[in-house]
C-alpha cells in the first residue's frame, strides 16, 4: 500500500512539472509572430522595400531609460500646444525607418495637438533586406521589448493618456503596449499584427481597439481575426474590425504589394478612431 501511495505521489509530481513546463514554454502572441521570421513563405511575402527617404523638420531622436537603467531609443514629435495625449508608434519588421517616421509625422499633422513617440524595438538597427529583418525580429526578445515599452511609458509620464498604433510586428506590440499602459491606455490601433489570445490578459485592457486586417494574409488570417473577436467579446472589451481584400503589409507605400485604396480607407478609420478619443 505504501509503495502504491509513493508511486501515485511521484506520478502527480511528474504530471504537475510537465504541465508547468508546457505552460511556461508555450510561446506568447508576440513570440509566435517573431518565430515567423524563420518561415520562408513569410519572408517571401515581404518584397524588398522600394527606396524611400524622409526628412522631418519637427521630429527628433530621443534617448530615454528603461526600468533596468538601459538606454532606449525613439523618435519624438512634440505637440505644438501643451498636451498629455501621446501616440506610441510601433514599427514594422524592418525597424524604425524613414517610412515609420513619415507615418508618425502624418498622424501628428492630421490629428493635431498630440505628442508622437515612435518606439525603436530594435535598439537602433534598421533592416534593408529580408534576411536582416528576419534576424532582427527573431533576436528582439520579449523581455527587452517590454523594457523598451515600459521605459517609453515612464518617459511620457504618469499623467499621459496613451494611444498606440503599429504595423506587422509592431501591430502586435501596439496591443501589448496598450495592455502594459494599464489605466493610462486610451486607444489602440493594430494593422495586421498578432492578437493576444489570453482572455484573462485581455480582461485587463482599458482601451478600445481598432484592428485592421487583410483577408489574403496567410498568417494573421480571417480565422485568427475571428478568434480575436470572440476572445475580446469574452473579455468584455470593444474591438472594431476592418477587413480588406488585400495582403499582409498592404498599407506600406514602399511595399511593392501596396494597396493604395485599402490604405487610404484604413488610415481614415484610424484617424477617426483617434480623433473621437483625443479631446
Amino acid at each position: 500500500m505504501k509503495k502504491w501511495f509513493l508511486a501515485l505521489l511521484a506520478f502527480l509530481a511528474a504530471t504537475t512539472l510537465w504541465s508547468q513546463k508546457t505552460s511556461c514554454c508555450s510561446p506568447s502572441a508576440t513570440e509566435s509572430f517573431a518565430q515567423l521570421a524563420s518561415n520562408k513563405s513569410f519572408m517571401a511575402s515581404h518584397p524588398l522595400p522600394l527606396p524611400f527617404f524622409f526628412r522631418s523638420e519637427n521630429g527628433n531622436a530621443v534617448i530615454y531609460k528603461g526600468p533596468d537603467g538601459s538606454d532606449c531609443y525613439g523618435w519624438e514629435i512634440k505637440s505644438k500646444k501643451p498636451s498629455n495625449d501621446y501616440i506610441l508608434v510601433f514599427q514594422e519588421w524592418w525597424g524604425l525607418n524613414d517610412y515609420v517616421k513619415k507615418e508618425s509625422e502624418r498622424l501628428w499633422n492630421e490629428i493635431g495637438d498630440v505628442n508622437v513617440l515612435a518606439v525603436d524595438l530594435y535598439d537602433g538597427k534598421v533592416a534593408t533586406t529580408r534576411e536582416d529583418a528576419g534576424k532582427y525580429m527573431q533576436s528582439a526578445k520579449n523581455d527587452r521589448i517590454e523594457t523598451i515599452i515600459k521605459g517609453a511609458i515612464a518617459f511620457v509620464g504618469p499623467d499621459a493618456k496613451i494611444y498606440s498604433i503599429g504595423w506587422c510586428f509592431g501591430g502586435g506590440w501596439s496591443l501589448q503596449a496598450s495592455l502594459m499602459a494599464g489605466k493610462q491606455a486610451a486607444g489602440c490601433v493594430m494593422y495586421y499584427g498578432m492578437p493576444e489570445k489570453d482572455v484573462d490578459k485581455l480582461k485587463g485592457l482599458h482601451a478600445d481597439v481598432l484592428g485592421i486586417f487583410a483577408n489574403k494574409d496567410q498568417w494573421i488570417n480571417p480565422k485568427v481575426v475571428d478568434e480575436f473577436s470572440e476572445n475580446m467579446k469574452k473579455a468584455g472589451k470593444q474591438l472594431i474590425v476592418k477587413r480588406y481584400d488585400a495582403d499582409h503589409a498592404f498599407a506600406n507605400p514602399s511595399n511593392p504589394i501596396y494597396d493604395k485604396a485599402a490604405k487610404q480607407d484604413a488610415d481614415k478609420a484610424a484617424l477617426d478612431f483617434f480623433k473621437t478619443r483625443i479631446k
